[in-house]
Parts: structure tokens; sequence; C-alpha cells
């Protein structure tokens, strides 16, 4: 589906004015989870298998496309996945099972501008971590700041990293 400007406005004007009168609604907590696999793998359960991404249904979206929001807890929930079990390897923890679970919250009145006050993103992440293992306390310690230090995802959430944006134009159409 495509959109121009006029056609985003209309379709997202009764979602801004909900929001005005109802600040709430516009809180959503996006989720995903994943099951550490044989090897060193994360398998995610995002209960969608869409190629394309879109706006979430809370800006306008029609929830068939991919929200880069789910996407990204998704990323993290995988590479804190993979780091559990590659940290668990290498200091010889056997998982029985394991299951990583990461939460959001988001105030969509933020990114739709219509509150000035409301963050854009996410203003919480949640990262869980639920394993059966015969591990000592004193390892499964070790375990979760291991995991915390080197998973990629994590890292560059909880660090803040500089950003670059660059919009370059390859010329004028027409």
């Amino acid at each position: 589906m495509s959109l121009d400007a006029e056609a985003l406005r209309a379709l997202q004007a009764p979602i801004k004015a909900r929001y005005r009168e109802a600040p709430d609604a516009a809180v959503i907590t996006l989720k995903a989870r994943g099951t550490v696999g044989e090897g060193i793998t994360c398998k995610l359960e995002t209960g969608k298998a869409m190629v394309e991404a879109g706006l979430h249904p809370a800006t306008g979206g029609s929830g068939l496309e991919l929200c880069s929001g789910d996407m990204l807890l998704e990323a993290l929930v995988a590479c804190a996945g993979v780091t559990l079990k590659a940290v668990a390897t290498a200091l010889g923890i056997t998982l029985d099972s394991a299951e990583v679970f990461a939460e959001g919250d988001l105030d969509f009145r933020g990114t739709l501008g219509v509150a000035k006050d409301a963050p854009v993103g996410f203003r919480n992440i949640r990262l869980r971590f639920e394993v059966k293992t015969e591990a000592s306390e004193e390892q499964l310690a070790s375990l979760l700041k291991l995991t915390e230090r080197y998973c990629v995802v994590f890292q560059t959430i909880n660090t803040k990293p500089q950003l670059d944006v660059v919009l370059s134009n390859a010329g004028k159409a027409g």
C-alpha cells in the first residue's frame, strides 16, 4: 500500500486525536521471545513471517508489515540468546533449556508528534533469561555478567553509540 503525505496525515489524524484525548492509549509494549537452540543459535518466536517493514498499527500501519520496534527487540533476544549460549559453552555450563524474553515500552505520542514531552523511542526495555541448569549461583552470576558484557545489541543499546545520519540526493527525478 503506497501512501502520500496527505493520505498518511488522513490515516493518522484520528489516531493522533485519540492520543491527545487519552495519552495512555499511546503507550504500547512490544515483545520478542527466543529459545536457545543447538550449537550457538537462538530461534526467534515472533508470530509474524513478513518481509516488509512498515508502520506499527499504533501509528496507522496495517499490522501486516514488520515493525522496526519488534525487530529491535527480536535482535536483542537473538543476540542475547546466542551470547548466552556462547558464554555458557565457554564456561562449561550445560543449559538444559534457556529462553530469552525482551519487552519494551513505547509512547507513540512522541513518534507521532502529538506530545513534545513524550519520548521518541523505547522508554524502558526489559531483558530476562529463564534457564534450566545444574550450574551454581556463582556460575549463573558469571553467565549473566558476561552475557551482558559481550552481547553486541545489548551493549549498543546500553552505551548509546554515536550515530551518524546522512541524507544524500542521488539526483533530481525528471
